[in-house]
């Protein structure tokens, strides 16, 4: 049994997902159209590819059950996912997306068990042994990474992130109160 389980899974990728959607809702909708560079996503289908990308996960650790990633068809999966992402949306409906799917899946990873947590599985070469837990991490590792993208873009179009205006709240607060602090002495 491990101290990180499939309530915890569930609830990081929760919080992961709250930050996503933060994002999501406070880009205008003119906006989501904005592509930094030629070859890049814009803003709305980089939102898209988020909310799709777990889709992968959950049919090989879900659907398939996978004990090695040898001859899966990433081929296949990947265009379907596209074919998904390629699907014209409007703000309300991809943040719409990103909830219902967010929901969707914190709920599957909250079901599983240790037993399956703990299941091995191995790379396309049939080696490097990894746990489902260590696996089913990368969904909101990749979300992250695509979070990361998207503050960046934010500040691409005149945004100031909210973890950026929280932390810097953070340190506002604790500026006054050394203050205060300092003006009682």
């Amino acid at each position: 049994m491990t101290n990180y389980g499939a309530a915890e899974l569930a609830a990081s990728f929760q919080t992961v997902r709250k930050n996503t959607l933060v994002i999501a809702e406070e880009i205008p909708e003119d906006k989501y159209g904005f592509v930094p560079v030629t070859g890049w996503r814009s803003l709305g289908d980089l939102l898209k590819h988020i909310a799709w990308a777990p889709m992968t996960y959950e049919d090989m650790f879900g659907a398939k059950r996978l004990t090695t990633l040898k001859g899966y068809d990433f081929p296949g999966i990947f265009v379907k996912r596209a074919e998904k992402e390629r699907q014209s949306m409007t703000k309300a409906q991809i943040v719409g997306l990103l909830k219902s799917e967010g929901d969707r899946l914190a709920e599957w990873l909250g079901s599983l068990n240790d037993a399956y947590l703990n299941e091995t599985f191995t790379d396309v070469m049939s080696q490097n042994p990894k746990t489902r837990l260590e696996g089913l991490m990368s969904i909101k590792e990749h979300e992250m990474h695509h979070r990361a993208q998207l503050m960046l873009l934010q500040r691409m179009i005149g945004l100031v992130p909210h973890l950026t205006r929280e932390r810097e709240e953070r340190a506002r607060q604790r500026a006054m109160a050394a203050a205060a602090a300092g003006a009682k002495k």
